[in-house]
């Protein structure tokens, strides 16, 4: 999905204090500078609605959000604009970078929402759940931690749990209409409403190594 391009996202991004511009210099202290002792990475956070939702629903774990657009990321941010966020923290930049930016065992969850599903075969390697992307995450989780997943694309669902079992994770959730029931305790972001509102399922899956 084309967006956009914002002319005040840059400026505002400079001035915004959530966000670590150096994020390879915090591995390993991440959890340090959120006041916690759980963090949550977000790849992916798009405008941020699911990144701040449950930052507040979760104050006692920290939470990363990453996003690579610079003008979402600036609608995201526009929308805690001056609000306390000890427990939260934002890196603009390529997930492709990740393993410089976090410690091996560092990350307790990973939240992979609505991944953009790169369809055509040769665009296979930008999935977030190709295997390559999957054995850095390997190594930046805990011995307890997990990957969850919700999509609304199908072929991206089926893709993503061949390569899981591929890379050795073990699937310990999974569904295939994930709002058919309430879930209060998992934040709706408004891009996944549109999809809610449409009747389409949600498929959500949840992987640990």
């Amino acid at each position: 999905m084309r967006v956009r391009k914002i002319k005040w996202a840059e400026e505002f991004l400079e001035s915004q204090d959530v966000i670590i511009k150096d994020p390879s210099s915090m591995a390993g202290h991440w959890k340090e500078i959120c006041h916690c002792d759980e963090l949550h990475v977000e790849i992916g956070s798009g405008k941020g609605d699911y990144w701040i939702a449950m930052s507040q629903m979760y104050p006692q774990c920290g939470w990363i959000g990453i996003e690579k657009n610079h003008s979402v990321a600036a609608v995201a941010l526009k929308k805690v604009e001056n609000q306390m966020h000890d427990n939260r923290r934002f890196i603009v930049d390529d997930a492709k970078n990740i393993s410089e930016w976090f410690a091996e065992k560092e990350i307790d969850v990973i939240h992979l929402n609505f991944s953009d599903p790169w369809p055509k075969k040769r665009n296979g390697k930008r999935r977030l759940t190709h295997a390559n992307f999957l054995n850095l995450y390997k190594k930046m989780l805990n011995d307890d931690g997990k990957i969850i997943m919700k999509t609304d694309n199908r072929k991206l669902f089926e893709f993503s749990i061949l390569e899981f079992q591929d890379q050795g994770f073990r699937c310990s959730e999974i569904s295939l209409n994930f709002r058919e029931e309430e879930h209060p305790e998992d934040a709706i972001s408004e891009y996944e409403s549109k999809f809610m509102a449409k009747g389409n399922p949600i498929y959500r899956g949840v992987w640990q190594i």
